[in-house]
């Protein structure tokens, strides 16, 4: 009697480390500035970062907890607490992306480093307290500004290009002007010293803007004339910040590139046209609206990261789903 009791109790605790096993996810955790960052009222605010949209390229054996800030640097996001709440919620095996430079840049003295002494100073520390904590840093460079000019204006604070108005630009090259200077080189140069894999955003963000040419690559960023937008009545001119279209683009072609500097995450990777997200981290907010942009008869998976949906009975047999932890779907009729 005792001898089977101690069989079941041994198969109970064998199913339940298999479960744990087999539902727990790794968690990709972001740190950052406001190219990378999650939006506020995205219902009506188009703006979003890379790292925003990045969940819809991952399995449901992923997570991805972004916590990047608009206007952080690699010191303020350390000053502030940021890092520290980071640290504590690292498990081992998580990954954490890091990617600073933009108000690294900038000369208040809250938020500015140099390259070669205290910027990499502050990812040499990102990386080493990872590791600590069991995780695995991968270095970020920082991506590009959308500049056509051949004197860039550094002295702006991206910060307030949320305050600018819809103008034709100052455009005088057909490539695009590097911003960043040195900062480009700190991230390779401490991920080559301390063997961490790393990913050079600029260049990849680079390659996308310049190719979609100077008019094109407007429709990546903040850029909207008079009227398009209802909640950005003046139209806006920012060439930092992603609006849904951009950081799709953008954070597919990182996660693209995270899976080839590290080839353990490659089999957690998707690809979807469509992306449901009631909380802006997809390219559609609503599901009937990414099922009407189906074209007729294409054979579509689309991936509904939250919220409980409501879809018609009728809906195309063209078309399946694919649900993150948590979402729903619920057939009409």
């Amino acid at each position: 009697m005792m001898r089977k009791h101690l069989t079941n109790l041994f198969l109970l605790v064998l199913a339940a480390i298999l479960f744990t096993a087999g539902t727990r996810q790794t968690t990709i955790f972001i740190i950052g500035d406001s190219t990378a960052a999650n939006k506020s009222k995205p219902e009506t605010n188009p703006e979003r970062g890379w790292g925003m949209a990045f969940q819809g390229f991952f399995s449901s054996k992923i997570r991805v907890d972004n916590h990047a800030v608009n206007g952080r640097s690699s010191k303020s996001f350390i000053d502030e607490g940021r890092w520290d709440k980071v640290l504590s919620l690292i498990k081992p095996g998580d990954y954490v992306l890091i990617q600073f430079g933009h108000n690294d840049e900038k000369p208040k003295p809250d938020r500015h480093t140099d390259p070669g002494s205290t910027f990499d100073a502050n990812l040499a520390r990102y990386v080493t307290e990872t590791r600590e904590r069991g995780g695995i840093p991968v270095l970020l460079n920082a991506v590009v500004r959308r500049n056509f000019y051949l004197q860039p204006d550094n002295e702006t604070d991206d910060e307030s290009l949320r305050n600018t108005t819809y103008e034709d630009e100052k455009v005088n090259s057909d490539t695009l002007i590097d911003t960043h200077g040195a900062y480009l080189l700190s991230p390779r140069n401490v991920a080559r010293e301390l063997s961490v894999p790393f990913i050079d955003a600029n260049r990849i963000t680079h390659d996308l803007e310049q190719g979609m040419g100077i008019e094109g690559s407007r429709k990546l960023h903040m850029w909207f004339k008079p009227g398009e937008v209802a909640s950005i009545p003046k139209g806006r001119k920012d060439n930092t910040h992603y609006n849904v279209y951009g950081a799709h683009q953008v954070a597919s072609l990182l996660a693209d590139a995270l899976v080839q500097a590290v080839p353990a995450l490659k089999k957690h990777l998707r690809h979807y046209d469509y992306i449901v997200s009631k909380k802006g981290f997809g390219n559609y907010m609503d599901i009937t609206e990414a099922i009407d942009a189906v074209p007729q008869g294409k054979r579509t998976r689309i991936y509904v990261l939250d919220g409980t949906w409501n879809i018609p009975k009728n809906t195309p047999r063209n078309i399946s789903f694919d649900l993150y932890p948590g979402a729903k779907i619920i057939k009409e009729g």
